[in-house]
């Protein structure tokens, strides 16, 4: 009888490894993304453009900070 890996799709070994805390920066940039784009999804209709613009080139940013981050790339100088 094999074991199927745990609903959150994490195996048993990363959650005793501390595996989503081992990237701390990562994990703050990911954070910051989920919550901008929460804010987002609940005041878009609402928020004044120039802010509006200032959120996608934030998003932009952290989207290309988490690459970074996830492929070990060195911003370009």
């Amino acid at each position: 009888m094999s074991s199927s890996p745990p609903p959150s799709g994490r195996s048993r070994r990363d959650k005793d490894t501390g595996e989503r805390r081992h990237n701390v920066v990562l994990r703050e940039l990911l954070d910051e993304m989920i919550q901008l784009s929460r804010h987002l999804s609940n005041h878009a209709p609402t928020l004044p453009r120039s802010e509006l613009t200032y959120a996608r080139e934030r998003l932009e940013w952290l989207a290309d900070e988490i690459w970074r981050q996830v492929t070990g790339e060195n911003p370009a100088s």
